[in-house]
């Protein structure tokens, strides 16, 4: 590695190719400009950035929200997975906002500096949709709780954020920044949001095409890089998404295999009228936190009766879940219009916006309902286990 006069540039070589690494923060106008300077000084014959497939339309096709299909993502089981997209999103661009900048605008100048000089551009960072779903695959259900609304209280007011406290958020990485609290008590999350997007992007840029490569990365992803540079890395195995363990699939069946069982009991040997005030505690707790978590999420009248009735059900269903009825129910109830769709962008940027928004509230209502049905599945076993006693 050479030295160079800027502390946020690095330069490799690997087989006699040279590669200039530019270390930026996502939300900073001198960041944007260093890597316009850098990439116009050093003419590259391939500008490698920091984004996947899915986040460079996001930042060049801003109308891209225009094609979802709302009910298919509840169908696909995937309304978490793109509530916190969203949230990161939100956070993101709200620093941008406070600093009137645009968010990712370093990459945008990435590209359209590679595009002037006539370099190729080469996405080197794993698609976000494989991180969080490899993230969500390995955290429980309280710990996807602690990650939402770690993700709410970031929608909060920002307070004072000078150019000057960007300048530090270079030493994190975005999602590392974010969920902070979460990660100290999951030291498993840092690693597949940071070390192992470290090693990808090692890799990208390693394999990148051409003689001369600039690589315009977030700072924090920087000294992982540096670390990973010269190793082995084995590409497949960090694009794949992990079966589920066996004990989560296990838990998911015995659950509501006990729960029939306590039932069976309770009639067994309490007679009828145990048995009945069984079942009873158990519709009474399940519906009861399902429609608090629809009305949480600002859900149609007729959407929360859905997660009334549905809770009970779906907690002794391994395949199907309140949030999932509930969701659907939302969105054919209040089916989001294209304005809504092109009002997500301005919309993901309050909280009220968020509760607004017909797309966000499906997300929410999906989220919030089956929060509610869980923590009523909770209250209700040692509720029916009291009545044996």
């Amino acid at each position: 590695m050479e030295p160079n006069h800027n502390k946020n540039v690095d330069r490799f070589t690997i087989d006699g190719r040279e590669v200039i690494l530019v270390g930026t923060a996502h939300v900073s106008r001198e960041s944007a400009a260093l890597v316009r300077e850098v990439i116009t000084a050093e003419m590259p014959d391939t500008v490698c950035v920091e984004l996947c497939a899915s986040r460079y339309q996001a930042i060049r096709q801003q109308d891209q929200w225009r094609e979802m299909d709302i009910i298919k993502v509840v169908k696909e089981k995937k309304a978490f997975l793109l509530l916190s997209n969203l949230m990161l999103a939100a956070f993101q661009k709200r620093i941008a906002q406070k600093l009137d900048v645009t968010p990712g605008q370093e990459m945008l100048e990435a590209l359209d500096a590679a595009e002037a000089i006539g370099a190729r551009a080469h996405l080197a960072d794993r698609d976000i949709r494989v991180t969080l779903s490899r993230t969500w695959r390995i955290m429980g259900f309280w710990d996807k709780m602690k990650v939402l609304f770690q993700l709410i209280l970031s929608m909060g007011d920002l307070g004072e954020i000078s150019e000057a406290d960007v300048e530090r958020m270079k030493e994190q990485d975005i999602l590392e920044s974010l969920l902070a609290d979460v990660g100290q008590s999951l030291p498993v999350l840092k690693s597949i949001l940071i070390d192992e997007r470290d090693r990808y992007l090692a890799h990208k840029i390693r394999t990148a095409p051409g003689e001369k490569i600039v690589a315009v990365v977030g700072a924090g992803h920087v000294p992982g890089i540096r670390r990973h540079w010269e190793e082995e890395i084995d590409i497949s195995s960090l694009e794949e998404i992990p079966p589920k363990g066996r004990f989560s699939g296990t838990i998911k069946w015995l659950l509501p295999l006990v729960i029939v069982a306590i039932f069976g009991v309770g009639f067994v040997f309490g007679g009828a009228e145990a048995g009945t005030h069984m079942a009873l505690s158990w519709v009474i707790a399940n519906a009861v936190f399902a429609g608090i978590g629809a009305i949480a999420a600002l859900a149609h009248p007729a959407t929360i009766v859905s997660a009334v009735l549905a809770a009970p059900l779906t907690s002794l269903n391994p395949m199907v879940a309140a949030g999932w009825v509930s969701g659907l129910a939302e969105a054919f109830l209040r089916k989001p219009r294209v304005m809504d769709f092109e009002d997500l962008p301005r919309d993901i940027l309050s909280v009220r916006g968020f509760w607004r928004n017909k797309v966000t509230r499906v997300l929410l209502v999906v989220v919030f309902t089956n929060l509610g049905s869980s923590v009523g599945t909770f209250v209700a076993i040692p509720l029916m286990v009291k009545v044996l006693g």
